[in-house]
């Protein structure tokens, strides 16, 4: 990178919270937020948005009646896009650009549309509008008043940082001064689970810990799935309120054997990861944000690229699966929000079922990684 790049504000809505606060002390206790919750007749481990955050989607739809046939992918993404502007310092109808995206788009739009269409033969006059993926930027862009360019997109479970990657084009081009990047994701649908069940990768099992992220004794898949958004406010150089900065920058994708495939040790890690470090020494990074979604290959297949990048001398490894599940495109966000938040406060935020082998007196220099269906890998270097 030519430039560094600043995250001047970062603003979120999961089940971990909505302030910095809440989701702080969140992280802090060794409880899951994943419970059981009746969807369409059946009981299925997930991961929701606290209901008072809830309250606050449904006062949205309220606040104009354009606003009442939005998917909520789109309602999370202008409620935490308001908030990451007004942290930032930066103002409605200023030019700064958009690149919000969604792994698998207006979910519970889409679904209840098709629903109707199936039942009737006919459709509602908004359901291609309120459907397409291009409403979550564009929608955004006309809450904030912005002026500058506006893009959607969706890369599955590495959406967000695909996000961060695109603004970072724009901003070291010198074709945009400020982004506003992010991910969001409401996939607690009855079909998006069944998705999921198909590919035997969904969790069936009781316990303290439905998923067991980076558990590499498990025996059985293990994903579980969650529901947020979260925005980040990015300029180019150093800045004042800066809450963490982006030193490095890698992407990388494995040859499919399958659908969904990831090789063995996920040589699409090992070249994002390697892409993102560039020059920075190994023994610099204090930590890594692990994608580990909860599934066997999944979590193994990244642990093997770390070992075979840092060698025996690992950084401290940590997900957050285990405790708001898989957010899809959402999650590389979040992840980033994590690392922010442990370097900010110094303190690492472990997995309660996992010992760390290699703890460190400081965290200044944190690695995250996303993947997605298609080993379409992206890391992101981020420092204090």
């Amino acid at each position: 990178m030519k430039t560094k790049i600043a995250i001047t504000s970062l603003a979120s809505l999961s089940p971990l919270g909505n302030t910095p606060e809440m989701i702080w002390a969140n992280y802090l206790s060794p409880k899951t937020l994943i419970s059981t919750k009746d969807i369409e007749g059946k009981n299925q481990f997930v991961a929701t948005i606290p209901a008072a955050i809830r309250k606050g989607i449904d006062n949205l739809r309220k606040e104009e009646l354009k606003y009442k046939s939005l998917d909520e992918t789109v309602l999370m993404s202008i409620l935490t896009s308001r908030k990451a502007m007004e942290q930032a310092g930066w103002h409605q109808g200023d030019d700064f650009g958009i690149n919000i995206g969604s792994s698998r788009g207006a979910t519970q739009l889409f679904e209840k549309y098709h629903s109707e269409f199936v039942a009737t033969g006919k459709t509602s006059t908004l359901t291609s509008p309120t459907t397409t993926l291009g409403n979550i930027s564009s929608w955004v862009a006309h809450d904030l008043k912005t002026k500058g360019p506006e893009i959607s997109h969706s890369i599955t479970c590495s959406t967000a940082l695909h996000a961060i990657l695109n603004a970072a084009a724009w901003l070291q081009s010198g074709m945009a001064t400020k982004f506003l990047v992010g991910g969001s994701e409401a996939p607690l649908t009855a079909f998006t689970l069944a998705q999921m069940h198909a590919l035997k990768i969904y969790v069936k099992d009781t316990g303290d810990y439905p998923c067991k992220a980076f558990d590499l004794t498990k025996t059985k898949n293990t994903l579980v799935l969650g529901e947020g958004a979260a925005m980040a406010c990015l300029e180019l150089g150093e800045k004042e309120n800066a809450l963490g900065y982006i030193m490095g920058l890698g992407y990388a994708t494995d040859e499919l054997e399958h659908n969904i495939s990831i090789s063995e040790d996920a040589i699409c890690f090992q070249k994002s990861m390697s892409m993102a470090l560039l020059d920075t020494p190994l023994e610099e990074v204090d930590a890594i944000v692990m994608h580990a979604p909860g599934t066997l290959k999944g979590d193994t297949s990244e642990y093997k690229a770390i070992q075979q990048l840092f060698g025996d001398n690992l950084p401290m490894l940590t997900t957050n699966k285990w405790k708001i599940g898989h957010t899809f495109g959402a999650s590389g966000m979040l992840s980033l929000e994590l690392a922010l938040l442990m370097m900010q406060n110094n303190t690492f935020v472990g997995i309660p079922y996992v010992i760390e082998p290699n703890p460190r007196k400081n965290i200044r220099k944190v690695l995250i990684n996303a993947v997605g269906f298609g080993g379409n890998a992206v890391s992101i270097l981020v420092s204090s």
